[in-house]
């Protein structure tokens, strides 16, 4: 018998992490539209109906399977105080066995930026990994150059563990990107960032 994951609900400081629901469309569009320019360098390019109802509700619809298969937790970070989404962070990829690791992505509104906001909601993220789904490692990329994601990990426990070529396709192009890992039990002290 098939039963269905409870929905998730992961506690920060100021944030909360939860899946994304139908009624965050709106909100969702004009976090994204307003801050397009802010994003843009660091993202894919996105398909002409990116921002269109359908579009989020198919984003919903994969959450939940995501979700519910335990291969990923695709979750938005809302700030506590006023229930105001803030940006989106995604525990992806999730594999179980000899592994038990997991990829991280995130993103956040540019007025949200440089506020603690994605730091809180990392942190948490890692905790609850660890903690309740037994994974072992997260790893993360970045690109070379974006010393915020960069200091952010660092900050949260992450290390530079190397680099990737043509890891991903940002802004139309294929990009290098620079790998961190964070370990559960890591002895590894600090490393060196190239």
């Amino acid at each position: 018998m098939f039963h269905r994951r409870p929905k998730i609900s992961i506690e920060g400081e100021h944030v909360t992490l939860r899946m994304p629901t139908m009624t965050d469309h709106a909100e969702w569009v004009n976090l994204r539209r307003s801050g397009a320019d802010f994003l843009k360098p660091w993202e894919p390019d996105w398909s002409p109906d990116h921002y269109s109802k359908k579009a989020f509700r198919n984003r919903v619809y994969w959450a939940s399977k995501t979700q519910e298969s335990g291969k990923g937790l695709p979750l938005f970070i809302i700030r506590r105080t006023d229930q105001k989404l803030l940006g989106a962070i995604t525990l992806d990829n999730i594999r179980r066995g000899p592994a038990q690791a997991g990829t991280l992505g995130y993103w956040i509104g540019h007025e949200f930026a440089r506020q603690g906001y994605m730091r809180d909601a990392l942190a948490a993220v890692v905790h609850y990994a660890f903690t309740h789904l037994d994974l072992s490692r997260l790893e993360a990329a970045t690109l070379p150059e974006n010393a915020a994601s960069r200091g952010l990990l660092e900050k949260t426990g992450f290390k530079y563990e190397g680099v990737a070529q043509s890891y991903l396709q940002i802004a139309g192009r294929w990009r290098t990107h620079v790998l961190y890992a964070n370990l559960r039990f890591d002895r590894r002290g600090k490393t060196d960032v190239g």
